[in-house]
C-alpha cells in the first residue's frame, strides 16, 4: 500500500477519507489495495480508515486484534457493538465525504461491495458516502513497470501457444480426428510448459457454440471439430511470477475450406469496429484528452449499429485487465453500464467487439496499454480469418 499516493489522490478528489471495511472476505477489493494477505481468518468486521491528511485509523475486534498490524496506523479494538459503534462515530467524527466500495445505484457494481445495513450505518452517522470507484481504478488496475514486463512476457507465450492451437486443430482434425475440449486440454498443457497461469480454461468453440460468449467445452459433452468447421479461441493467461496480469485475445478460423462470404462480412465489421475503439484511445490520449469508457464502446458499438448488426453485439466492448482478468479500472462499457470512469495511464484493457449468430459468432479481441501520452495494442492484431 502506498500511503502517501492514497492520500494524495483524496486530496485530489475533495473526499475526506477512504473507509475500508471487511467481513468474511466480503471484499477482496480492500486486501488487494491495501496489501492484506488473503488467507486471515475474518470472522468479525474490521475498519481501516485512511484520511486525507493525517495519520489512517484501525479498528478491530478484541479476538482477532492483530489483523491489521502490517498497516500503519492506531489500533482502537471492540468486542461489544455499542462499542463498534462509539468508536465508528469517534473514527469519523472530523470528516464528512467518505469514499467506500460503493456505487449508486450499484451501478459499477463489480466495485460495490459494502452492503446495505453498513452504508445505513456510516450515513446514519452523518456522513455522506462516495463511491471509491476511480480511487480503486487507480490503485488496483494501473500497472508497475514489472507488471507491464509481464503482460508482454504474458504475450509471448499466448500469441505462440494460439498460433500453436489453430496448427494443431490442423492436424488432428487430418489425423483421425479432435474435440473442443481436447484442443481446450493442450493449451492448458501449453501453458503449463510455458509457466502461465490462468482463472478459467480457455474457450475453443465451433460453430455455433462460437455463437456463445461464454462458452465452456466438456468432455462430458464431446463436440468434434471436422473439416470446413467455423472455430472460434479465446484464450487469457498471466505468467506464474507475483503481481503478474493477464493477456487476453481472442481469434477465429476455419479448418481446411475458405470462409463464406458471410464469415467474411462478419469478420470484417466486427474488425473494423476494434479498429474504431482502438483509434478512439489513441487519438484522445495522444492529445491529452480525458476519455472514458463508455466512450469507446459508443464508437465501438455504432459501427455495428450502422451495419444493421447491433442486435447480435450482446455484451461490453472491453474490460479491465490486471492482476484478474476482469479487473476494476475503467470497462470499455455503454451496454451494460454507463462507465464514465477515466482510462487511465499506465492501465490496460481488452477491446473485443462481437457478433453473434444463431450458426456462428465471430469476436476479435486485442489488448491496449495506455502509457502517459499514448496508446498501443500490446500484440498481434487478426487481420483476416485463420485458415487452419
Amino acid at each position: 500500500m502506498d500511503l502517501s499516493a492514497i492520500q494524495r489522490a483524496l486530496r485530489e478528489r475533495n473526499i475526506d477519507a477512504w473507509l475500508f471495511y471487511d467481513h468474511h472476505h466480503r471484499d477482496p477489493i480492500s486486501y488487494r489495495v491495501l496489501g492484506l494477505p488473503e488467507n486471515l481468518m475474518v470472522t468479525r468486521r474490521w475498519y481501516y480508515l485512511i484520511p486525507a491528511q493525517g495519520e489512517p485509523v484501525k479498528l478491530v475486534h478484541k479476538i482477532e486484534a492483530g489483523h491489521l498490524d502490517t498497516l500503519p496506523g492506531a489500533k482502537h479494538q471492540y468486542a461489544g457493538w455499542q462499542e463498534l459503534f462509539d468508536s465508528l462515530k469517534r473514527m469519523l467524527t472530523s470528516y464528512r465525504d467518505i469514499a467506500m466500495q460503493f456505487s449508486p445505484n450499484n451501478f459499477v457494481f463489480t466495485i460495490s461491495m459494502v452492503d446495505a445495513g453498513t452504508a445505513d450505518l456510516i450515513r446514519g452517522l452523518g456522513k455522506n458516502i462516495v463511491s471509491a470507484a476511480d480511487l480503486i481504478a487507480q490503485f488496483e488496475a494501473t500497472w508497475t513497470d514489472d507488471q507491464i514486463k509481464s503482460h508482454f512476457a504474458a504475450r509471448d507465450s499466448i500469441d505462440a501457444i494460439t498460433a500453436g492451437a489453430f496448427q494443431e486443430i490442423g492436424r488432428r482434425v487430418r489425423s483421425g480426428g479432435t474435440h473442443e475440449h481436447e484442443i481446450q486440454r493442450w493449451i492448458l498443457d501449453a501453458f503449463a510448459r510455458e509457466n502461465c497461469i490462468t482463472s478459467d480454461p480457455p474457450v475453443v468453440a465451433v460453430n455455433a457454440n462460437s455463437g456463445n460468449p461464454h462458452y465452456d467445452p466438456s468432455a462430458d459433452h464431446p463436440v468434434p471439430i471436422r473439416e470446413g468447421d467455423f472455430v472460434l479461441l479465446d484464450i487469457w493467461a498471466k505468467k506464474n511470477t507475483p503481481g503478474a496480469v493477464y493477456y487476453d485475445i481472442t481469434w477465429v478460423g476455419i479448418v481446411g475450406k475458405s470462409p463464406s462470404d458471410h464469415q467474411r462480412e462478419i469478420f470484417k465489421i466486427v474488425s473494423e469496429a476494434r479498429d474504431i475503439g482502438v483509434k478512439t484511445v489513441q487519438d484522445a490520449v495522444s492529445r491529452h484528452q480525458p476519455i472514458a469508457g463508455w466512450q469507446v464502446d459508443h464508437a465501438v458499438r455504432g459501427h455495428i449499429n450502422d451495419a444493421q448488426y447491433g442486435d447480435y453485439f450482446i455484451h461490453r466492448t472491453g474490460h479491465s485487465i490486471a492482476t484478474e482478468v476482469h479487473a476494476n479500472g475503467a470497462n470499455m462499457d455503454d451496454l451494460e453500464i454507463h462507465d464514465e470512469r477515466l482510462i487511465l495511464p499506465n492501465s490496460c484493457f481488452s477491446i473485443e467487439p462481437g457478433i453473434y449468430l444463431p450458426e456462428f459468432g465471430v469476436r476479435s479481441e486485442v489488448n491496449v496499454l495506455v502509457r502517459p501520452g499514448s496508446a498501443e495494442v500490446t500484440g498481434r492484431i487478426q487481420k483476416e480469418i485463420v485458415t487452419i
